[in-house]
Formats: C-alpha cells, sequence, structure tokens
C-alpha cells in the first residue's frame, strides 16, 4: 500500500517526464533488454525459492518418518529385552534357595 501512496503523489505530467528521461537514459533499444533481464531474475529467484521449500519439505517428512521408525524399533526393542515377569520369579526363587542352602 506504501507503493500505491508513493505512486498516488504524482500526477500525470510527473510520470509522462519521468518515462521520457527514462527512454532517454536507456535508449528504447536497451528498455526491453533490461526488462528480460529483470523477468529472468525473477524468475529464478522463484525457482530458487520453490526448491528450497521442496528441500524442507523433504527433509520435514524424512526427519518425521525416522523418528517414527525410531520410536517404535525402541519400543519393540525394549519390549522384546524385558524378560517375562514368570522367569523373574523363578529367578528370585532360585536365588533365594541357593542362599538359604549356603
Amino acid at each position: 500500500m506504501s507503493t500505491l501512496l508513493f505512486v498516488g503523489g504524482l500526477g500525470g505530467w510527473e510520470i509522462l517526464l519521468i518515462v521520457a528521461i527514462i527512454l532517454i537514459f536507456f535508449g528504447a533499444k536497451k528498455i526491453p533488454e533490461l526488462a528480460r533481464g529483470l523477468g529472468t531474475g525473477i524468475r529464478e529467484f522463484k525457482d530458487a525459492t520453490t526448491e528450497v521449500k521442496k528441500e524442507i519439505e523433504k527433509e520435514e517428512e524424512k526427519s518425521s518418518h525416522q523418528s517414527t521408525k525410531s520410536a517404535s524399533t525402541t519400543e519393540s526393542a525394549t519390549l522384546s529385552s524385558t524378560p517375562p515377569v514368570d522367569s523373574q520369579v523363578e529367578e528370585v526363587n532360585a536365588e533365594e534357595e541357593e542362599r538359604k542352602s549356603e
């Protein structure tokens, strides 16, 4: 909106004068070349930002997939490494019997 305020302060004659000065300064042949260069620069900038966004999304997807996978792996490893309760009771009973026999 601030750019509109800037242009809003200029009248028709002021804009015409600025355009005339630009034509004189750059020449009629240079203006299309400058516009093409500006367009190419803007296109490259948009392509780069799109590419960066895609890379960020890939990394987020990859990290969320890995964190989900590692959480399930950790959970299954914890469950598989824990012996059943019955065997723990039997081990404790065997240790108590050894102490009593000594």
